[in-house]
């Protein structure tokens, strides 16, 4: 039986090395496996060796073994080359519409320079989007509260649902276990100065006025931002928004608004429910480890965190679901029609809204120092 399979044989003659191929260098040789395996490096190897090359005795060669030639061979013929007429069309064919290789762009102070320019003109027209995404939802919200009888009542209480209620047992989960962990190293420590008690002056500000808005708006942002953000790049990748376009429906007024009145109403409840989370799994583990009694604890805690407290930690949910709905809706409706815009805008949109998230809840700390202190 007659062997076709691609292969490779050197002969030597008295002034340099020949590379004769046999076989049939088409597609399904090609794309066998263990023929596959290193064929393409013993190509180069044989470039960089500069060796003569020998095509006379292939069988068969198509438009995959030309085109894999003309790339080992860098797109340009090699020096010494035997090859039949034939074999020769087919080469050129495969040149002829093989684009070249892009030159490496130097480095250089003006490339850089660029770069950072368009790096900034980018963030420019992210802030100009977000700017205009928020003066439309003042404009929605204005009119939501003129003509409250055609407001989209039941898209509001469908994500109130899904944002708010289906994020219950996960935040908890989460809060449970972020309040065991900090009871139990604080524990830790203030066993050494005999300071077991300040244990519930420590745990309850760092959970009410921090970690719960927080933590519950991290959370929040990874799962229902991510969530509102992939929906409505769906809908720009299956035409939808260019549907409402034109039948002349508002996208502020029906996608973004109800989005971000559902988030605000949400993230302070959410964050009241993971802070009570975080407390109960603080109280049980103070509770184990130092011998503090969930009934002590309870009645510690009013005494030893202002009320103002709370109410700081609500204000701040608030604005953080405020801006997690408008980033998520802002990415959403820059998505373009592809797959891989849904999925960088998604990410995009995680990653902005918990950095956000951590710059406005610094500059809570900064502006309401002396409050609740």
């Amino acid at each position: 039986m007659e062997d076709t399979a691609p292969r490779l044989e050197m002969r030597t003659e008295p002034s340099l090395s020949v590379l004769q191929l046999h076989g049939r260098w088409t597609a399904d040789q090609l794309a066998v496996p263990a023929v596959w395996q290193g064929l393409p490096a013993r190509l180069l190897q044989s470039v960089k060796d500069g060796s003569a090359w020998d095509l006379r005795m292939l069988q068969r060669l198509d438009h995959t073994g030309a085109q894999l030639l003309w790339n080992a061979w860098g797109q340009q013929w090699p020096a010494q080359l035997q090859l039949l007429p034939e074999q020769r069309t087919m080469l050129e064919r495969v040149a002829q519409f093989t684009a070249p290789a892009p030159a490496p762009v130097p480095y250089s102070w003006h490339a850089v320079y660029l770069g950072l320019g368009r790096r900034v003109m980018g963030m420019v027209q992210h802030l100009a989007g977000a700017v205009r995404l928020l003066g439309q939802l003042l404009l929605d919200l204005l009119r939501l509260v003129r003509h409250p009888l055609h407001a989209p009542w039941r898209d509001i209480s469908g994500h109130l649902y899904r944002i708010g209620a289906t994020a219950m047992p996960i935040t908890a989960l989460v809060g449970f276990l972020i309040g065991v962990v900090l009871a139990y190293l604080m524990s830790q420590q203030l066993r050494q100065f005999g300071a077991d008690a300040f244990i519930v002056n420590i745990l309850g500000l760092s959970l009410i006025r921090e970690l719960g808005p927080v933590l519950a708006a991290i959370l929040i942002a990874g799962r229902s931002g991510s969530a509102i953000t992939a929906q409505i790049g769906v809908m720009r990748v299956t035409e939808e928004l260019d549907a409402m376009r034109v039948l002349g429906i508002a996208k502020g007024f029906r996608l973004v608004m109800p989005r971000t009145v559902a988030m605000a109403v949400a993230m302070p409840l959410l964050s009241v429910w993971t802070t009570l989370a975080a407390l109960l799994g603080g109280m049980l583990a103070a509770d184990l480890a130092m011998g503090l009694t969930p009934a002590y604890f309870i009645t510690a805690l009013p005494k030893t965190v202002q009320i103002a407290n709370l109410w700081l930690a609500l204000a701040k949910s608030t604005v953080f679901g405020v801006l997690i709905a408008l980033i998520a809706c802002h990415y959403g409706l820059r998505v373009k029609p592809n797959t891989q815009s849904l999925g960088e805008g998604t990410t995009a949109s995680v990653v902005t809204s918990i950095t956000v998230v951590i710059l406005v809840d610094a500059l809570f700390a900064v502006l309401f120092k002396g409050v609740g202190l």
